[in-house]
């Protein structure tokens, strides 16, 4: 729990932010630790609140609350703040997986709903984990942890994002030989090259793909599973397979077609051209070429849109608007959205503080959306007129007379996604549901139609965050255990 008065006595704080000018220098990590003595402290104010809503996964107006990971966050705060680091990362180990991956980039459904929060700042739980497992790693904790006995059971797994990773992991530790196949040059899926370099160094993924490796774990890179004409001959060396291939496909805007228009492009696929740049060490000049001096407009207010300014800041962009169809959310909560709910309120991220340290205002214009996208002769973008919109019986309508034309030489399209690619699905003759994502048996389950496939993370849930995708792949190795050993161990 902490020390007992520790929430009275220290003030929330948090890993300190590079400054906004230095940083958009590098593609480097962004944060600076706390030293040893100041996360203590920080650890030491979780209290003894009865029942801990950080941990609880439990749905509020159908939101959940709390982590999906169930951590047991107070018991490993309490060990932190004890000096018990040893006994504090083996408790965060045994519900979370990859803590160096969520505590970078989950955003932090723990802390919306500590208690701590409801009349004051929550504890800094994201920042601990980060801590914990940074310190296991250098004091020599994170030794591989080798199956004593083998099943001799045979699994693949298609896709090594967080939910691929998570089952692999559970499932090896089961002594199941695992092999996971990735059809990028690199394991992770969007944490390599969907997430830029500044919020996660791609090193980390390197580092836990290492430890997996002596751990027995093969991986299998440049491997498009689906779109090899041997895909199911394959796989039939298997005893199951799991698939964890994501769900890529990404919304489009009506007017503006990548393939139509030089100039435009889908958020993700302009992310994962950058950082494949950056871990190979130089960026294309071309591609330096389309944002630097250019007015850039960003579609789509999410993690993704904010990644996005971030990233075409640092590539040195003349300007950047941020089109948000929302409006803007209020600064505090409303009586209608209380505690321990998740806080529906404007949050500033590290690339809209980026932007107005850099030009002087905030980058986001709200319940405005592109009407119009304008061309040169060489088809290539040159402005776009917006609109702005309001909904009207779950309907968007346009507010006439508000177009504005904006110059715009760089338009990204960061307006979420629409479900899995289908090419896998339809080669293993599975169905799609109409979210267009893998049909299960149960829709809470993991097993397809065809026995022994089963499908977790995105693919299967839709598009959600790294913390789901974990919880996914763990609870999908479950149901691959007891299929392939007739019981369930929990």
């Amino acid at each position: 729990m902490g020390k007992v008065t520790g929430f009275l006595e220290y003030e929330r704080k948090e890993d300190a932010w590079r400054d906004p000018k230095e940083r958009l220098q590098d593609f480097e990590e962004m944060h600076k630790p706390l030293e040893e003595s100041a996360r203590r402290q920080q650890a030491a104010r979780c209290m003894n609140c009865g029942v801990p809503f950080c941990q609880s996964a439990m749905k509020l107006s159908g939101m959940v609350v709390g982590c999906p990971l169930h951590n047991l966050i107070p018991e490993w705060n309490d060990a932190l703040y004890q000096g018990q680091e040893e006994h504090a990362i083996k408790r965060l180990l045994k519900t979370n997986p990859f803590p160096e991956f969520t505590g970078r980039v989950c955003p932090a459904l723990c802390e919306k709903a500590c208690i701590n929060g409801q009349d004051g700042a929550p504890v800094t739980v994201r920042d601990n984990e980060r801590y914990l497992i940074e310190g296991a790693y250098e004091n020599g904790l994170m030794t591989p942890v080798i199956p004593a006995r083998r099943s001799g059971k045979k699994v693949a797994v298609i896709g090594s994002g967080p939910a691929g990773l998570a089952a692999a992991q559970a499932l090896n530790q089961r002594g199941h030989l695992v092999t996971v196949y990735e059809r990028e040059d690199e394991i992770g899926g969007l944490l390599m090259y969907g997430i830029p370099n500044m919020k996660l160094d791609k090193n980390v993924i390197r580092r836990r793909r290492k430890r997996m490796e002596e751990e027995g774990i093969t991986f299998v890179t440049g491997a498009d599973i689906g779109n090899d004409p041997k895909t199911k001959k394959l796989l039939s060396g298997f005893d199951a397979t799991v698939l964890c291939c994501g769900a890529k496909n990404a919304r489009s805007l009506p007017v503006a077609d990548p393939k139509e228009t030089k100039g435009v492009y889908f958020a993700v696929d302009f992310l994962s051209q950058v950082t494949k740049g950056v871990v190979s060490g130089q960026i294309p000049e071309d591609l330096k070429k389309q944002v630097a001096g250019k007015d850039v407009v960003v579609v789509g207010g999410g993690d993704t849109g904010n990644d996005c300014i971030g990233t075409v800041l640092r590539l040195g962009a003349k300007s950047v608007t941020a089109l948000e169809m929302m409006p803007q959310p209020p600064v505090e909560r409303t009586a209608s959205n209380p505690w321990p709910e998740w806080p529906k309120t404007l949050r500033t991220d590290y690339g809209h503080e980026e932007a107005i340290a850099l030009f002087g205002e905030d980058p986001r214009v709200f319940e405005t959306t592109v009407k119009e996208v304008h061309k040169d002769k060489n088809k290539k973008i040159k402005e776009i007129v917006t609109v702005k919109v309001k909904f009207e019986n779950g309907k968007l309508v346009e507010q006439e007379g508000s177009e504005k034309t904006l110059s715009c030489q760089l338009l990204l399209i960061a307006a979420g996604f629409i479900g899995a690619e289908d090419y896998l699905p339809k080669t293993l003759g599975l169905a799609l549901t109409q979210r267009h994502t893998i049909q299960t048996q149960d829709p809470e389950g993991f097993a397809t139609d065809q026995p022994g496939v089963f499908a977790a993370g995105d693919a299967r849930r839709g598009q959600s965050l790294v913390v789901w995708a974990i919880h996914e792949g763990l609870s999908c190795a479950q149901e691959v255990d007891a299929y392939l050993m007739g019981y369930r161990n929990k």
